[in-house]
């Protein structure tokens, strides 16, 4: 019975599409976290009668056919890439990405990655990196005696030497983006990794047309709206529930041949 087999399908379906959820509501307060979506296709369809063509020889064309799906499969998981509300924090090394773009980081094996978690800090030779060790790009690094640091919207990283009333500019924050911000790979710990699908990294300065701005003392939190998660976490089990009832159903039915075929 091909009603059992569909169901099955609409439950993995669903078991997929919980666990979306799940990881969204957990990441709720993780820093630049975007929100993923589970999409969903129908399968290959069961053809019973043919539309388009004679039913039999010299007979008028069939108008509609008889077409039996076959269940449901995951298409992608669809991360949403739109802004987050910002945080303030008062931490002069932290950045907020406000409109389109990414910080360049590059990893310990030389390969760079992005991220919108700005939540920047210093490591012992000074150079700006994020809280796991992993250097910004450009490299920046910040002198020794700096008593105060800024960074303006359009990147620039300015500080002042003890006492002295001048800033000094140290150095330029760059921002990527990408025609395709869906087709980038989520490596876990904030970052992404360019792909075939995301489309080559566009270098520039914040504020440079299509690019985001910077704001200091500032992170974006993540996208997740608790409300809606929960309310697709009812949809997504409800769903579940009712391909289980069509599994129950299926199986009463079989029972009832098999009874009447003893």
């Amino acid at each position: 019975m091909r009603a059992l087999s569909i169901a099955a399908t609409g439950m993995n379906a669903q078991q997929t599409n919980l666990e979306v959820i799940a990881n969204n509501i957990a990441n709720i307060n993780t820093t630049g976290y975007k929100r993923a979506r589970a999409e969903f296709t129908d399968l290959l369809y069961q053809t019973e009668r043919l539309q388009g063509v004679p039913n039999r020889a010299n007979q008028a064309i069939v108008p509609e056919g008889a077409n039996i799906g076959l269940g449901v499969q995951t298409a992608a998981v669809r991360n949403i890439h739109i802004q987050g509300e910002l945080t303030e924090t008062n931490n002069e090394l932290d950045v907020a990405i406000v409109g389109r773009g990414w910080i360049q980081v590059q990893t310990p094996d030389g390969t760079t990655v992005y991220s919108r978690a700005g939540a920047l800090n210093k490591n012992g030779e000074g150079q700006l990196v994020t809280i796991d060790g992993y250097s910004v790009v450009p490299n920046i690094t910040i002198p020794q005696d700096t008593s105060e640091i800024k960074i303006n919207e359009t990147g620039q990283v300015m500080v002042r030497a003890g006492n002295t009333g001048e800033f000094t500019e140290v150095g330029q924050l760059t921002l990527a983006n990408f025609v395709n911000e869906a087709g980038l790979e989520p490596m876990g710990d904030n970052l992404f990794r360019q792909t075939p699908a995301s489309g080559e990294a566009i270098v520039a300065a914040p504020g440079d047309p299509g690019f985001g701005t910077l704001k200091q003392g500032y992170l974006e939190s993540s996208n997740v709206d608790a409300v809606k998660e929960i309310s697709e976490m009812i949809s997504a089990q409800r769903a579940y529930e009712m391909n289980s009832k069509v599994i129950q159903t299926a199986d009463e039915m079989a029972a009832v041949v098999s009874k009447n075929l003893r």
